[in-house]
């Protein structure tokens, strides 16, 4: 973590943190951007969702992935908690379910870098991922 020794510091951190802001939430072209919607009601939060959004918005940004990142109210999949919902530009919008990071790492790597379907997508609508 940074350590703030002036009001200069202060003002970057406030500045880097603003524009990652502006990027979230007022992008130009949101359907050309990964869009991730971290569910965040009560359920969501007592199951760990803060922890996988604040995973996911900087692990994208580490690896340099465009993306809005995002938190939202409840999905109605409680039991399934911490659950997220992934747009890939021109694809339909997938909800994965039981997201902790590790889970959230796979999603990044397997499906938004290779298009590759991973466990986890609620509702359970195919027999196998393996299958095609």
């Amino acid at each position: 973590m940074t350590t703030i020794k002036s009001l200069d510091d202060l003002r970057k951190i406030k500045s880097s943190v603003q524009s990652k802001l502006a990027l979230r939430e007022r992008s130009d072209h949101p359907d050309q951007l990964v869009q991730v919607r971290v569910a965040m009601a009560t359920c969501g939060i007592a199951s760990g969702a803060k922890i996988v959004m604040d995973y996911m918005m900087v692990e994208l940004e580490k690896r340099n992935i465009e993306s809005i990142v995002t938190q939202t109210g409840c999905m109605g999949y409680c039991y399934a908690e911490p659950t997220i919902e992934v747009t890939v530009p021109g694809k339909d919008p997938i909800v994965f379910g039981y997201v902790d990071t590790k889970k959230a790492d796979q999603i990044i790597e397997k499906y938004i870098k290779n298009g590759e379907l991973v466990e986890g997508i609620i509702p359970v609508n195919y027999e196998s991922i393996d299958e095609k």
